[in-house]
């Protein structure tokens, strides 16, 4: 039986914080500000002299104060605040994305950019998004699992890479440095969600159903709703400390504690079939759970390094997570057919209904280990790199409805997944001479293992139970079934590159970088890929600088081999879906194909200004064209899709598999300034502001096997997938320090997001089909203070999204004669809303420095 591990250690994480306290050693200073154009940076380049100002290519750098002075401890939401063109919305319902949720990077998908922590490339997580969520059909790598307080800054590459890092660097590249410094903090933070829901209004009273399959009537107050949730508790330490003469070891632990957070509306549907039940008038309309899910999470990082004679070092650095975390499925109501006991005459098994609840524990490992140093004039790094991720699934407070009540447990252990990653590399860099300024020459070689699993749950989990047969019963768990044997996979793959990159100054003003790799993977073959970029700067303070490249991802594990059978929400309809991979006799039988990489052709232009003291801006055009782009079909519905799935015994009505579906292009502006005002002796004051205009348009769509381009990939998902994000969004941030006190203000605007109504017709506009609806921009405002009594402590308050705004609220019913149904009653906000749907979020942090 599943019985998931709970991370119990309140009594551990205040250990972990009062033993950061106990060494009486003083702060080191922080990394330099991001808005600092002298800040030597280590990505896009493997020269070890250049900056952010003279950079060919644009790169955010964030440094880890950036981070701290927040109410947040989830390191994408940090990323979403500080970076324009970085989107991470939290979607809620969506199994187990809801533990696990992605982000993205100019609007792409969320494993076509490369995430790398000191350089080197952090391993995917086993999770797929598959239902409902921005990223559907993708999986991407978990850096909530990196507590901000062991990172010494970010470095966000915004431009093409593969030719520089090999696979996935299609958007760009985060770069995660961790901390090396000496001395440390701990910190403790609480927070909570007290806000009032937008157009969400309370019950007032509910009257008896008066007639057969007619829904109550419901007076409600007029007054918004207010929630009071998602209590947060986060103990961290970072502990520095020198090792010999030159040599570092750095450790964070982490330990956080949420609750979960509630924005269900009234579910305003008839909840029991007789007439007149009493049960009707008394029943909390607020069944649902829509917010984020329980998570218990502990963290722990290392970073070290130790001379070995004077040119060369010995590092290591890694990580180990642990996450128990659950998300809520759809209310099954007493009348639901998916609560009928067929073993008690169909009665309801729940007399009231029952919500059930999907449990992931995720774990998480990685280590990481090499040599470096220099030898007769090149520097050389060697090193080996492993990283883990398991996911297993639970699902609490349900039943197998196939089995009958007597037969089904209540709680079921529904499988996993894994997905492992290893890399050996070798990196050289020399500086050689061609006589036009300084030229360094870079050379390597990569080979990298991955290997994905599905490991079945237990029998009850899955199995279809004799009333599937005679009465039409779900099979499997109710809103998760388990992984079957059928599904169960071990797969691995290997691949091996090399590549060589130059780097040269023509003249004091012209700078020009080229990069070529070739790759080879085991189960699909050779790539070669490409990259040019070059800087000049005509006037000093003022560059000009841009970019081509080719680029390439390979089809990712879990898009070949990932196998199984959900709930999903479509339309307001509740189906069964089959997910198959591309090689399984039933998505062979329906066209799949065995899958390419896709390849990728980004161009970049822009502007970098540094000619005012204390300001610092930049402009950069980009353009992004992808070729046989990896997609999840729509859920495929039909008499001939019954027909293959009947023949093979599987039950169900819909099935969906991966393709190299569509072509797309992207393009956008980047705006990135910050300005340092002059000492007027109020102060430390900068300004910050950043803007992202992006655009997708898909240009190409395949077909096959008798299904039309629309049947495979229609409307709602071309949508979610152009549409589906902001389409600008802008940053703006003032700090100010000013001896023991300081301030933090951040407000971010976010663009129009576009939801298309149910019509499958991709030659409809958008906008001008029944049902679309458009969420209007919003802002969002955050603000901390900050204040030290003594020098090492630092007390903090405030508040994410102080002016508590919320999505706009979705329609239900009939609303302009289009009938929206009722789902929208109870789901009052879109789970696509770039800054979620939970409100204001208030906060305070004890920080100690050594």
């Amino acid at each position: 039986m599943y019985k998931p591990a709970q991370i119990s250690s309140l009594a551990l994480a205040v250990a972990l914080v009062a033993g950061g306290w106990s060494v009486p050693t003083f702060a080191q200073e922080g990394a330099a500000e991001a808005s600092d154009g002298a800040t030597i940076i280590v990505t896009g380049t493997r020269r070890t002299d250049r900056t952010v100002a003279d950079s060919t290519v644009p790169i955010d750098v964030i440094s880890s104060e950036s981070l701290q002075n927040s109410g947040t401890t989830e390191t994408n939401r940090l990323l979403n605040n500080l970076v324009p063109s970085f989107n991470f919305p939290q979607p809620s319902l969506t199994d187990g994305t809801d533990s696990l949720r992605p982000a993205t990077l100019r609007g792409l998908a969320p494993d076509q950019v490369l995430v790398l922590v000191n350089g080197k490339r952090r391993h995917l997580s086993s999770l797929l998004n598959l239902n409902g969520s921005i990223g559907r059909g993708s999986a991407g790598v978990d850096m909530n699992a990196i507590p901000p307080l062991a990172i010494e800054r970010i470095e966000v590459l915004r431009d093409g890479a593969a030719s520089q890092y090999g696979s996935d660097a299609i958007a760009g590249v985060i770069n995660i440095q961790l901390k090396k410094r000496e001395g440390g903090r701990a910190q403790i933070s609480f927070g909570k969600y007290i806000t009032m829901m937008e157009d969400v209004s309370e019950v007032a009273s509910v009257a008896p159903t008066t007639a057969a399959g007619v829904d109550p009537a419901i007076t409600f107050t007029g007054k918004d709703r207010k929630r009071r949730d998602g209590d947060t508790y986060t103990f961290a330490t970072n502990v520095g400390l020198p090792i010999g003469e030159g040599g570092y070891f750095n450790f964070t632990a982490e330990y956080k504690d949420r609750s979960p957070s509630n924005r269900s509306g009234a579910d305003i549907r008839r909840q029991y079939a007789g007439i007149g039940d009493p049960r009707e008038t008394s029943f909390n309309r607020y069944s649902h759970r829509f917010g984020d899910g329980e998570s218990k999470d502990l963290n722990f990082f290392f970073n070290g390094g130790m001379d070995v004679g004077t040119d060369w070092e010995l590092y290591s650095f890694g990580s180990y997570g642990i996450r128990d975390a659950n998300g809520a499925g759809f209310y099954r109501r007493a009348l639901d057919p998916r609560n009928a006991d067929w073993a008690n005459g169909g009665q309801p098994f729940y007399p009231d209904g029952f919500l059930p609840l999907i449990t992931s524990r995720i774990e998480d490992i990685a280590i990481a280990g090499g040599i470096r140093g220099e030898t007769g004039g090149w520097n050389l790094d060697l090193s080996v790199n492993y990283g883990s991720n398991r996911l297993d699934y639970g699902v609490e407070n349900t039943f197998n409805t196939s089995l009958g009540g007597l037969a089904s447990p209540r709680r079921f252990d529904a499988g996993g997944l894994r997905s492992g990653q290893t890399s050996v590399n070798f990196d050289a860099t020399h500086g050689i001479d061609l006589g036009i300024g300084d030229t360094t020459l870079a050379l390597g070689g990569e080979w990298r293992n991955e290997n994905y699993r599905i490991v079945p749950g237990q029998l009850e989990s899955y199995v279809a139970g004799p009333f599937t047969f005679t009465n039409g019963a779900a099979p499997g768990a109710q809103v998760f079934p388990g992984f079957s044997p059928t599904t169960a996979v071990d797969k691995s793959r290997d691949s091996f590159a090399g590549y060589v990159e130059l780097d040269a100054d023509i003249s004091e003003i012209f700078n020009i970088q080229a990069a070529g790799r070739y790759e080879h993977f085991s189960d699909f073959g050779d790539t070669v890929n490409g990259k040019i970029a070059a800087r000049i700067e005509p006037v000093e303070g003022i560059a000009l600088r841009g970019s081509i490249s080719t680029g390439f991802r390979a089809p990712g594990m879990a898009q070949q081999y990932f196998s199984t059978t959900s709930t999903n929400n479509v339309n307001g309809t509740l189906i069964e879906i089959g997910t198959f991979p591309v090689g399984s006799p039933i998505a062979v039988a329906l066209g799949a194909e065995p899958l390419e990489p896709e390849k990728s052709v980004n161009f970049g232009g822009g502007v970098a200004f540094n000619l005012v003291p204390g300001l610092s801006l930049t402009v950069d055009y980009y353009r992004i064209k992808i070729k046989d782009r990896i997609t999840l079909t729509e859920n495929l519905q039909g008499a001939d899709v019954v027909a293959i799935l009947q023949a093979a015994g599987v039950p169900g009505t819909s099935a969906r598999f991966f393709i190299n579906g569509i072509d797309t292009r992207t393009q956008g502006l980047d705006i990135v300034g910050s300005y340092r005002l002059p000492d007027f002796g109020v102060g430390k004051v900068t300004l910050t502001a950043g803007y992202n205009l992006n655009d997708t348009k898909i240009t190409d769509r395949r077909t096959f096997s008798g299904f039309t381009a629309q049947r495979l990939f229609a409307r709602p998902e071309s949508f979610r997938l152009t549409d589906g994000q902001p389409s600008n969004k802008l940053n703006v941030a003032l700090d100010w320090e000013s001896g023991p006190a300081g301030l933090t203000l951040r407000a971010n605007r976010y663009g129009k997001v576009f939801l298309p109504g149910p019509s499958l017709d991709i030659t409809v506009p958008k906008g001008a089909a029944p049902g679309d609806v458009t969420l209007t921009p919003k802002w969002v405002v955050d603000l901390e203070l900050r204040f030290r009594p003594v020098e090492p402590v630092q007390l903090a308050i405030g508040a994410n999204n102080l002016l508590d705004e919320y999505p706009d609220r979705l329609p239900f019913g009939t609303v302009d004669g289009f009938n929206f149904g009722l789902n929208n009653s109870f789901l009052p906000y879109s789970s696509q809303s770039p800054f979620g749907f939970s409100g204001r979020f208030v906060y305070g942090r004890l920080s100690v420095d050594f």
